[in-house]
């Protein structure tokens, strides 16, 4: 068993500004431990300091058994990292460093197959046998049968990412809950995830014994799998911490009945603070004429000064009030037309009209084709014309497929991909990114963008780059170039991945309020509660709609 013990742990970003302001939380053996917070109060940041990959500015971490980690990355890999080196980089550190010299060994080989290149082969065989990595091997084509149904052996030159997203966070999730490691760190495990393996996976939590700290926003997850939850609180000195016992079914009252006794003690010190200081104005008037009085207004002034000096109790965090203002605009009634669709590989041709002003949520397993017929949609679909140029800078790839899928007149394309790494807005401030403008979106002055930026609660991030946003602060930045962009199409692709409660909820109601058509892929239980039609990715290939949601269907059957 192993435990986690973070001291005092303070952290500043690098324009000079507190992040984390002596955060104490300790994870004991055994317990699961929920990390929650609005976006950028710096879950990410933590846990990142946990792992090693950022040194804390104050404070320190204490932990006994081995670290496993889960990064946020994880489901949006896009770089020429195989399976193996992904399972690998999840083992101990003997393992990995001797992966990494078989690796390289492999390749010396076969560049140079020389006397010298056979030995340092030979010898890295030696070293992988000794290390225990054959019976790391046997572990690792558990995970690869469980997550995609083929052995190791066949799997492991495979590219990451060739994978969907939940494929990658199963597959990495798999292989740390079989691992030896007695403390994870997951960063957003659900992320990705489809419902069945949501529910996999707050099961295993609860299961195993491991302890375990992680980032999620999603509700069902946390009540079902967290046995403590600990709140990360921004204030102007950096977020401080507060620690629920109980679970997340009873962290909403507790939350409320804190933040009202906080809300009187902070009343009842600014009336203790006000008598104070009337007190000593008074004493001070009455002393100038009275002698007798320069003592107890003396004593008076100690008072207010030590009153000060203490402080008033905890400051109430304040909650976000993210404003969604999605607009949209009028276009053909018939705003996707599919006739005789088929993505090449992916599924059976099938037939879809989608009204103006309709919301359809598109479910189904993944890896069943629901992220590329979005992309098919935001690309304009078969036949594009200038009016269906996608909004935005985002290049959309192409995808084969068979059919036709058509979009109406004035129907312009706005694509939200939460996997999407968006190359076009890294290393530019969010207020340069609004300034400069795009094809489609008109260039802000500094003012309204800072407005803009305001009601999406990142105004004190105008001046960050767009890559070194934490998740959910990305996936809000994109909602507000969405309503920049005119689209009257949107295809969100798991918007509420990353968005915290109060950020979920404002697209919510954007959604609600936005004159057009709304298509989202989602595994969103509470989310998808808001949509009024329901299009089904099969198991068999087929598309089909359904009155109510179905979370239940099973993964695409074909050849892998």
């Amino acid at each position: 068993m192993g435990h986690l013990d973070i001291s005092a742990v303070s952290y500043f970003l690098p324009d000079g500004r507190p992040l984390l302001d002596e955060v104490d939380l300790r994870v004991a053996d055994g317990a699961k431990v929920a990390l929650v917070g609005p976006n950028g109060a710096g879950k990410t940041t933590l846990l990142r300091i946990v792992a090693g990959d950022e040194a804390p500015h104050g404070g320190s971490v204490a932990r006994s058994g081995g670290l496993g980690v889960m990064r946020q990355m994880v489901g949006r890999i896009d770089d020429e990292r195989s399976i193996r080196d992904l399972l690998a980089s999840l083992a101990p550190a003997a393992i990995r460093d001797a992966a990494a010299e078989l690796a390289a060994a492999e390749l010396g080989i076969m560049e140079v197959d020389d006397e010298p290149a056979q030995m340092r082969y030979a010898s890295a065989l030696v070293d992988w046998a000794d290390v225990g990595g054959y019976e790391a091997e046997a572990g690792w084509d558990q995970v690869t049968d469980a997550v995609l149904s083929i052995p190791f052996d066949r799997a492991q030159d495979r590219e990451v990412r060739t994978l969907s997203g939940g494929e990658q966070k199963r597959l990495v999730l798999e292989a740390l809950l079989r691992g030896p490691e007695e403390v994870l760190l997951l960063d957003e495990p659900d992320n990705y995830l489809d419902v069945p393996t949501k529910r996999w996976l707050e099961a295993q939590l609860a299961a195993s014994p491991k302890s375990v700290l992680f980032v999620s926003h999603d509700r069902e997850l946390l009540s079902r799998a967290a046995t403590q939850v600990a709140t990360l609180e921004p204030t102007a000195t950096g977020s401080g911490i507060w620690v629920h016992g109980g679970s997340f079914t009873t962290y909403p009252q507790a939350r409320d009945d804190r933040r009202s006794r906080l809300e009187e003690l902070m009343r009842r010190w600014e009336e203790e603070h006000a008598k104070l200081k009337t007190l000593v104005f008074t004493l001070k008037n009455k002393a100038a004429f009275n002698d007798g009085l320069a003592s107890r207004y003396s004593a008076a002034q100690t008072r207010l000064r030590k009153f000060e000096e203490a402080g008033p109790p905890q400051v109430v965090a304040r909650d976000q009030n993210v404003r969604v203002r999605l607009t949209g605009g009028r276009t053909a009634k018939r705003a996707v037309v599919a006739e005789r669709l088929e993505l090449t590989g992916l599924m059976k041709p099938f037939d879809l009209e989608v009204w103006f002003g309709e919301r359809v949520a598109v479910l189904g397993s993944n890896g069943s084709g629901k992220s590329h017929f979005l992309r098919l949609l935001a690309a304009g679909g078969s036949d594009p014309g200038p009016e269906h140029e996608p909004a935005g800078d985002t290049a959309v790839a192409a995808v084969a497929h068979t059919g036709s899928a058509v979009l109406g007149s004035r129907v312009r394309p706005g694509w939200f991909a939460q996997n999407h790494t968006h190359p076009e807005l890294a290393g530019r401030t969010l207020l340069e990114i609004l300034h400069r403008g795009d094809g489609h979106r008109s260039g802000l002055g500094r003012e309204a963008a800072s407005k803009a930026l305001d009601r999406y609660e990142l105004v004190a991030a105008a001046e960050q780059a767009y890559d070194t946003l934490s998740g959910g602060q990305q996936a809000r930045f994109q909602i507000l170039l969405l309503e920049l962009g005119g689209a009257t199409l949107l295809l969100l692709d798991e918007p509420t991945d990353n968005l915290d409660l109060h950020s979920a909820e404002a697209l919510e109601a954007g959604l609600a309020a936005f004159e057009g058509t709304v298509m989202a892929v989602t595994h969103d239980r509470w989310f998808t509660r808001t949509f009024d039609r329901f299009l089904v990715f099969g198991a068999d290939g087929r598309v089909v709609e359904t009155p109510e949601p179905v979370w239940d269907a099973g993964r695409v059957e074909r050849v892998r």
